[in-house]
């Protein structure tokens, strides 16, 4: 049998399972706070339009005629 060496014990800190474990859910936090960053900036702050009746007759309104272009 040979004596265990520096190569075969395992390394300081994490394990190869817990580092990929952390690896993985940073990278998945990442994503999620992206697309949230990205959601917001899109679609989140689009003003509500202005629905008032004021506002709906002024936009139905027909458009005036200019003063010269009268016969």
């Amino acid at each position: 049998m040979s004596s265990p060496t520096a190569t075969d014990a395992p390394p300081e800190g994490f394990s190869p399972l817990r580092r990929l474990t952390l690896e993985l859910f940073v990278v998945v936090a990442l994503k999620i706070a992206a697309l949230a960053l990205i959601w917001w900036v899109a679609f989140a702050p689009q003003p509500k339009p202005d629905a008032s009746p004021g506002a709906v007759a002024q936009r139905l309104a027909p458009a005036a005629a200019p003063p010269e272009a009268k016969p």
